[in-house]
């Protein structure tokens, strides 16, 4: 497959992805979006291939993951797909559902430290 069908299989995916958004991706994106963390702007379902980010931070280099239940069984791919985007510069956070249903604050609160710590550099 070509790179630009890839990309646009990726894009498509990715619109898709916003419209079928989980409760915490939803309840994490109403506080992400419009800049409200520090005034960081956000993007959802960020094709960054050949992946798609949940939440990126281009400006800072930050991507947050959400990650359903699916992914205790996929750690390892996680893992490399964390790698993979470390190594094109982003850092990366990952809560897991519960913690953002829960703990949105202190979701937040780290993303916030994220920001201002990368700001810094």
């Amino acid at each position: 497959m070509s790179e630009l069908t890839d990309h646009s299989r990726l894009t498509k995916f990715a619109r898709n992805l916003r419209v079928e958004q989980t409760d915490a991706e939803k309840k994490l994106w109403r506080s992400l979006r419009a800049n409200q963390v520090f005034g960081a702007k956000f993007r959802r379902q960020v094709p960054i291939p050949p992946y798609i980010a949940d939440f990126c931070c281009e400006a800072e280099h930050l991507i947050v993951e959400v990650d359903g239940s699916q992914h205790i069984e996929n750690a390892d791919e996680d893992e490399k797909r964390t790698q993979f985007l470390r190594r094109r510069g982003y850092e990366v956070i990952r809560f897991n559902n519960i913690e953002v249903l829960t703990n949105l604050e202190g979701a937040l609160e780290i993303i916030g430290q994220k920001i201002r710590d990368r700001s810094k550099s």
